[in-house]
């Protein structure tokens, strides 16, 4: 079943591309904008990497923080941050144990074959500072997705 906003957001811990180990509890208190994505360095995702981080001033301004997560690990996070200077962590989540929590690593056959080829679904949640689903966003507009983030906050 899918996560709904009201749900409880599934608890994770991951490696950032800061070095950093973070996990839901970190961002308690505040919103969590938590975007999952197929794949470092391919078109709709630079694309709406680089939207989120345009916007992401603005996003802070609402008392939200951004965490991309996909299932590259930290070396091709990386390099993802610095050739478009993102200015938010990204989490490798290798095993996709954290995208299977949150319904992003797919189901059924298709889940099988992405599962198999190490991609996450495009699908964005928005946390509240209690740690519940606030929106989902499920057919993310990547070139305008920190704008679709804002009017969600």
């Amino acid at each position: 079943m899918a996560l709904q906003p009201g749900d409880p957001a599934p608890d994770f811990t991951g490696p950032t591309t800061d070095g950093r180990s973070v996990s839901l509890a970190d961002f308690r208190g505040r919103k969590l904008v938590l975007y999952f994505y197929p794949m470092d360095d391919t078109p709709g995702c630079t694309r709406q990497a680089c939207s989120l981080r345009d916007h992401n001033a603005e996003i802070a301004a609402k008392g939200a923080a951004i965490l991309g997560v996909s299932a590259q690990g930290q070396d091709s996070h990386e390099r993802f941050t610095r050739r478009y200077a993102l200015n938010f962590p990204l989490l490798a989540d290798t095993d996709q144990k954290i995208a299977r929590a949150y319904g992003a690593a797919g189901s059924g056959l298709s889940g099988l074959a992405r599962g198999l080829l190490g991609l996450n679904e495009r699908i964005t949640f928005v946390i509240d500072e209690m740690g519940r689903i606030a929106q989902v966003i499920d057919d993310p507009d990547c070139p305008n997705h920190g704008e679709q983030v804002l009017k969600h906050l």
